[in-house]
């Protein structure tokens, strides 16, 4: 990997770590601050709508200012996002808690595409290996994000976590500085004639892969935000709930050292698939007895899951659209998948408070099941079109 990859690897790192610190933060904020608790998880369903929105703005940018304005513009969206969120949390504001989570979103949002700018800096024949490497600088994100929760939740004292906004300011200043100076591609040269986005929706790897991606994201962030939630109804403090999304997020991420090559391997379709099955066996464990292990392997199966599925999708979705048309293609994708996170985060806590952890649980199932299918169909399909031929998709 050459050095612009491993500058996205850090910078991917650090909205990460800002991610998981809210991740962690919002829902037990969020419990503390509002009168009714079934809305706990408003706040962080508010951050994913964020997320959401920022999809067709970013490609905009991007397309017209070219990769570093874009990111430029999540780092600051990310700090105004975190100044609100330390303001609400000084005063036992919600309903300001709630605005803050919306910038916040938003720069979050705009830093899912590190990981297309890794495959656009990298050689075409390692663009798996540079996806999965970026994605993989969450592994200092799992490190980082929950250790500042648990190191900083007191350090401005009476006000919990009012210390961890604050050191969480300083990660989207450092990202500022990386975009700098890291070598990004300029925007694409506008298109004679551009590719309506209904024909770019309608082929089959773009579908496959906007599915997986979206069902793995959306059932792992349907547990991962109620898993705090559960553990406190089970009697687990603040630190042991750290612990637990630490091993998810390093889960999610650390697997990125070598989930390219696996797919090289063993072809896009199977890993993706092999992520599918452990997010059913994640699912299935919520019936075990509620201890700490419990929840500890739980989520780190849930953290693997989602990887698979989500690097499996990102590079399955490279092969569905042609070099001009990849920023609407990527804007058009994480639309589709953080639709689908904002609701599952919206529907968490009502859905927590009103079925219990099993439910949660095993909503998650049904959904799994059909991406899987699909991609199994897009598997055979791709087979058939090239029949006698081995590569990332077929093998």
């Amino acid at each position: 990997m050459n050095r612009n990859v491993w500058m996205l690897f850090l910078c991917q790192a650090l909205n990460g770590a800002a991610g998981i610190s809210q991740a962690l933060m919002s829902a037990l904020v969020g419990y503390a601050l509002a009168t009714d608790k079934s809305w706990a998880t408003v706040p962080y369903a508010l951050q994913m709508a964020g997320t959401m929105a920022a999809s067709i703005p970013a490609g905009i940018i991007f397309s017209k200012l070219g990769r570093r304005a874009g990111f430029l513009t999540g780092t600051f969206s990310t700090l105004l996002g975190i100044a609100i969120l330390f303001y609400a949390v000084l005063t036992a504001n919600f309903a300001l808690f709630c605005v803050g989570s919306l910038p916040m979103g938003i720069g979050f949002g705009i830093g899912q595409h590190y990981r297309f700018a890794a495959s656009e800096v990298a050689d075409p024949a390692a663009r798996a290996k540079a996806i999965a490497l970026v994605m993989a600088g969450g592994v200092l994100s799992a490190l980082l994000g929950p250790e500042m929760v648990k190191h900083t939740k007191l350090m401005l004292e009476p006000v919990l976590f009012l210390g961890t906004y604050a050191m969480t300011a300083l990660l989207p200043l450092v990202s500022s500085v990386l975009l700098m100076i890291v070598a990004l591609p300029p925007a694409p040269p506008p298109q004679r004639v551009p590719t309506p986005i209904s024909i770019i929706l309608a082929r089959p790897a773009f579908i496959t892969s906007a599915v997986a991606g979206m069902v793995g994201y959306g059932a792992m962030n349907l547990v991962m935000t109620t898993t705090p939630l559960q553990m406190m109804a089970c009697g687990f403090g603040v630190d042991a709930s750290a612990d637990v999304i630490r091993a998810h997020a390093f889960f999610m991420f650390a697997p990125g050292f070598f989930t390219g090559p696996l797919i090289q391997r063993f072809g896009v379709h199977r890993i993706i698939v092999a992520g599918g099955v452990l997010n059913v066996m994640c699912a299935l464990m919520a019936f075990g007895d509620p201890s700490f292990w419990n929840f500890f392997v739980a989520l780190s199966l849930l953290g693997l899951g989602w990887n698979f599925m989500f690097v499996g999708a990102t590079t399955l979705l490279a092969t569905a659209h042609a070099p001009a048309e990849r920023v609407k293609a990527q804007a058009a994708n994480d639309l589709i998948v953080f639709s689908t996170v904002t609701i599952t985060a919206l529907t968490s806590g009502a859905l927590q408070t009103l079925g219990g952890w099993a439910v949660v649980n095993t909503a998650i199932i049904p959904p799994v099941i059909i991406a899987c299918a699909l991609v199994i169909w897009h598997r055979i399909k791709v087979a058939r079109l090239l029949p006698g031929i081995t590569s990332p998709l077929t093998s």
